[in-house]
């Protein structure tokens, strides 16, 4: 049995102010090395924000989500480069070729390297790199957070134009890479019983072959705030991408009935928003603009003193494979309005009140009856923070993975 282990975890895209994955990758990262092992983090950019006692390893992509102008962004060294020229033509015909073509650099990083990992975890990149690794006799895990397939579903429900159901379908071509990837890794985790349930129904494989180790809450970051008062009528939520799967416009118009009885009503929404967008046309269609605060790109710390602000946090999401802002907000002792999609009842429990989703007229029917009832919000609060604190901490995960890699690779010896 390894005691101290020299652990790899891999990241395609690790955003560190919004998606769950980079989030996901800072915390573990730490909470390993917190049981004494060696950890090393392989991202491409977006890259994570990581503890000092985390070493970051680059791998360099195109990056072109961060283009203003992709079609301008082709530089002539591309020539020189396969996996180059796949990024920037599979992106610029409406394709999402990043966790292909991380794993392909990876593959060229580990053979021109020849690092020595005891174990290597994969954060949903499902790429052939990945697979290839496993070929080569590294012991590999991957960590499933939800099925993407569920995004797809989703958007196209979303969306009526024959035309931009085309390039949905487009964007989401990655997942025929990602369901012959998954039916051959020999290691799967995900975060939540839900997601167990959907991911195996998704890509037609076991539930009993994936292991489920929940995620954790850094409770020593997002934490009550006492010094800061709540403001009345203050909403809170956080919106990782401006996507369907995220419910938003759904929170919006609960937002336009509720302003109709509390005209002094506040929303604090967190994430960036798409320029002349779905949802900034909601927002002005529905006369919002005053209503709602915006903040994008905001620190741990910020966050949480804009959680203190708020009277009650709001996850509108259709579906979350477990739901960090959700854990997030109870933590720090907000109460919590959710949708029951995905996994959020596994999450949330008895703590919070809970709507179905796609449903505006029940979000701001739940919306009205807990601001009125200042004694159940404190409850609530109180209740949502112990849940975390029982249930939801990042050494809790640390420890149930070192298991499993030992597991792992005694299982990788034998064989």
């Amino acid at each position: 049995m390894v005691q101290n282990m020299k652990i790899c975890l891999l990241g395609y895209r690790s955003n560190p102010y919004s998606g769950g994955q980079g989030v996901y990758l800072r915390h573990l990262s730490r909470a390993l090395v917190r049981e004494g092992h060696r950890v090393d983090v392989i991202s491409g950019p977006p890259y994570p924000q990581l503890d000092p006692s985390v070493r970051l390893i680059k791998i360099e992509s195109l990056d072109l989500y961060g283009e203003a102008n992709q079609a301008r962004a082709f530089r002539r060294g591309y020539l020189g480069s396969l996996t180059d020229l796949i990024e920037y033509f599979d992106t610029l015909f409406g394709g999402f070729p990043e966790p292909y073509t991380f794993g392909r650099r990876l593959v060229r990083y580990f053979k021109d390297h020849q690092p020595n990992y005891d174990i290597i975890h994969d954060n949903q990149s499902l790429s052939y790199g990945v697979l290839t690794l496993q070929k080569l006799g590294y012991p590999v895990i991957t960590t499933i957070h939800h099925p993407i397939t569920r995004d797809l579903e989703i958007a196209l429900s979303a969306e009526g134009h024959w035309g931009m159901r085309l390039l949905i379908k487009r964007w989401h071509s990655f997942l025929k890479m990602q369901k012959k990837v998954i039916r051959e890794l020999e290691h799967l985790v995900t975060v939540s019983e839900a997601a167990r349930q959907d991911i195996a129904a998704a890509f037609e494989i076991s539930a009993q072959s994936l292991k489920v180790v929940h995620n954790g809450i850094d409770l020593d970051r997002f934490k009550p705030l006492p010094g800061i008062p709540r403001e009345p009528n203050r909403l809170m939520t956080t919106a990782s991408a401006d996507a369907p799967l995220k419910g938003v416009h759904y929170l919006l118009k609960a937002l336009a009935l509720v302003a109709k009885e509390i005209p002094t009503i506040k929303l604090c929404l967190l994430g960036r928003l798409k320029p002349g967008g779905e949802t900034e046309q909601l927002i002005d269609a529905l006369a919002l603009r005053d209503f709602i605060e915006f903040h994008a790109d905001v620190s741990d710390q910020e966050m949480v003193s804009l959680y203190a602000r708020a009277s009650i946090a709001v996850v509108p999401s259709i579906y979350e494979g477990f739901g960090f802002p959700a854990g997030e907000a109870m933590a720090c002792g907000v109460p919590v309005i959710s949708t029951t999609g995905g996994a959020l009842p596994e999450v949330i429990g008895g703590a919070g009140d809970l709507v179905p989703p796609a449903d505006a007229g029940a979000l701001a029917k739940a919306i009205l009856a807990l601001l009125a009832d200042p004694v159940k919000m404190v409850r609530q609060g109180a209740l949502g923070r112990s849940r975390i604190e029982e249930k939801f901490q990042w050494q809790t995960a640390a420890k149930q993975f070192v298991q499993h890699y030992q597991h792992v690779v005694e299982l990788n010896h034998v064989a």
